[in-house]
């Protein structure tokens, strides 16, 4: 099939044969007819990179009243790039349909800027929901007349935390306007949102449901803990050509990373939420024209991140959700090219490999972490086929050859060879001349190993546990306790969920679920953890989260004690409660300490001021 066939205007297919696209990609060829020649509402579930933009955007511009100057369509994207992204997507399609104004507004640019540009009425918004919602409660957007809601990136934009913001706007759009919900994974909050907000929709999905990527493959290495940075250096040497992402779980190993990294001679820098806005253009703009090798993120840095010709993604650490999973590894091998992504995991990870296995329907292959000689056999080689196939520019370089040949006469061609290798070559040498296996053995299956043997094992691996690792351990076993432990220690399934409360509430106007939002999402530094059923009272906030993920929201808040909030589980294990008003009242006792220090030196520090003025009378 071509786009001819698809039943397009001649304006959009001169456009489209313009960008060079020759056939429908498969999310294409489905949606583009269903949206021309029916009237239901629509999910698409596909990948990201697999030509979704065009999917929506090309029978949405085919649909516009140009002679309409009212906003008609509404796109809903989960970040700022994304949002820039797809607005100037649908200005390429509509390049030769001049009526037709399509404008983007996003947080992070002065709204003043933005008023502008709404002040002649596009037929097309492309919004982040935040900003959307602040220009409909200034009166400057009016949604009263829209035909076609897109719900782009639903299953982020729920990751973000924007549910609430999502509900708000489709509550505020007419109710025979035609939905259209785009996602790469089905989690059950979306289906909710389809089931409550959506007509009858039809359901395309390319590939299988939640899913990974078709052109990816799925790889992992397994090392110790300490030595997962000297494995990621390997995996970066043996393939020379790398042009990926790193994903971290915090933004602070994401610096500490593509710190050593540069340090190291690699040709990498860093992506987190730390940067300026300016700053995080600069970087990107260096990755996008391949000044960048390597670029380290967390996943919040790399939402809307749009970069089609990635070779590699590797997990630094693997997510704690799958669906994030499904998402990094979807962003190499897009547009039909081939892709791979890569895991660096230590022994006790190997059931979350098992689990993506499943939900991704691909087999995860064990690769051994390089030694020096593979990685030198690989560089060098590397090296001679740069040199084979540079262009050479004679007439450049005629003027200095006689003085070169002059120069290295007495060289045969041999020594030639030999100093060009050691010239560049030399520093991999030296590096990896004594570089040590740093592979771990997989451990023995269950059924080979006795009872002695796994609890002389269990006892070994509790005795080398950092402190955190401890912590971690003790919730998982007090909870396991409650639930039944399974045989392999794993996480209970992703549907259970607890009850949490933390000391943040009241009538103020600071108190509100988007703000309680901030603030988790601001001390965790990971917006993949699902909040739900908030409830605010007059002491404290109450909310659901999945049970695998309250450890962390306990550690995070127990490591900042100067934000003053504390979060706790409720009615759900005694045990841990006591330990929670334990630590509580510590963090009070050091708390009311500090206090009275700093009213004391606020105090002498009054005596001394008083004195020097009394010394200058």
């Amino acid at each position: 099939m071509n786009f001819e066939e698809l039943g397009l205007r001649p304006e959009l297919l001169k456009a489209v044969e313009k960008l060079g696209f020759v056939e429908p990609m498969p999310i294409q060829e489905q949606v583009i007819p269903y949206m021309l020649n029916e009237n239901a509402d629509l999910v698409g579930l596909a990948q990201t990179g697999t030509g979704k933009t065009a999917a929506f955007g090309l029978p949405i511009l085919n649909m516009i009243d140009v002679n309409e100057k009212k906003i008609q369509a509404l796109v809903l994207s989960p970040t700022r790039e994304l949002c820039i992204q797809i607005a100037n997507d649908l200005k390429h399609y509509a390049e030769f349909i001049p009526q037709i104004k399509v404008v983007p507004v996003y947080g992070g640019e002065n709204i003043v800027t933005q008023f502008k540009e709404l002040d002649v009425t596009p037929q097309i918004l492309v919004a982040t929901p935040g900003r959307l919602i602040d220009l409909i409660e200034r009166k400057k957007v009016s949604l009263s007349e829209i035909r076609y809601l897109v719900l782009d990136e639903a299953d982020e934009m729920l990751n973000m935390g924007f549910i609430e913001d999502i509900e708000t706007i489709l509550q505020g759009v007419p109710e025979d306007r035609r939905t259209l919900l785009f996602s790469a994974t089905m989690p059950a909050e979306i289906a909710d949102i389809a089931k409550r907000y959506m007509k009858n929709y039809h359901e395309i999905s390319v590939g299988i449901r939640n899913s990974g990527a078709e052109n990816v493959e799925h790889f992992y290495y397994m090392v110790k803990a300490q030595n997962r940075y000297l494995a990621l250096k390997r995996i970066v040497d043996i393939n020379p050509d790398i042009y990926g992402i790193v994903f971290c779980r915090t933004r602070q190993e994401t610096k500490e990373v593509a710190d050593k990294l540069m340090q190291d001679g690699y040709n990498a820098d860093a992506l987190h939420g730390d940067l300026s806005q300016a700053q995080r253009d600069y970087v990107m703009n260096r990755f996008r024209i391949h000044n960048l090798q390597l670029l380290v993120a967390t996943d919040v840095a790399a939402r809307g991140l749009d970069v089609s010709d990635l070779t590699h993604i590797i997990n630094y650490n693997l997510p704690d959700e799958n669906e994030v999973y499904i998402h990094r590894s979807g962003r190499t091998g897009r547009a039909g090219k081939q892709g791979v992504s890569i895991s660096i995991i230590h022994i006790k990870e190997l059931h979350k490999i098992k689990a993506l296995e499943k939900i991704t329907k691909k087999q995860f292959t064990r690769l051994m972490v390089p030694n020096g000689l593979e990685i030198c056999k690989k560089q060098l080689f590397h090296l001679i086929d740069k040199m084979e196939n540079v262009q050479v520019n004679d007439e450049q370089i005629d003027v200095f050859l006689p003085h070169i040949y002059k120069k290295l006469g007495y060289l045969t061609k041999e020594d030639i060879i030999n100093r060009f290798v050691s010239l560049e070559f030399n520093r991999f040498l030296d590096y990896y001349k004594d570089a040590q296996d740093i592979n771990i053995e997989d451990r023995p299956s269950r059924n080979k190993r006795s009872k002695d043997d796994r609890n002389n094992r269990n006892d070994d691996d509790r005795r080398s546990k950092s402190n955190d690792s401890r912590r971690d351990d003790n919730y998982k076993e007090n909870r396991n306790s409650r639930r039944g432990r399974s045989d392999d220690g794993d996480y209970p399934e992703r549907g259970t969920k607890v009850r949490m409360k933390i000391n943040f509430g009241g009538s103020s106007d600071k108190v509100t679920p988007k703000n309680l939002l901030g603030l988790i999402n601001s001390t965790t530094d990971d917006r993949s953890i699902s909040i739900t059923n908030i409830e605010i009272s007059d002491k404290f906030s109450f909310f659901d989260v999945y049970a695998d993920q309250a450890y962390k929201l306990i550690d995070a808040f127990e490591s900042q004690p100067r934000k003053g909030y504390y979060v706790d589980l409720v009615n759900n294990d005694k045990q841990y409660g006591k330990k929670q008003k334990r630590e509580k009242q510590e963090y009070d006792k050091r708390a009311e300490h500090k206090r009275k220090e700093r009213k004391k030196s606020d105090k002498n520090k009054g005596k001394r001021r008083s004195g020097r003025r009394s010394d200058k009378k």
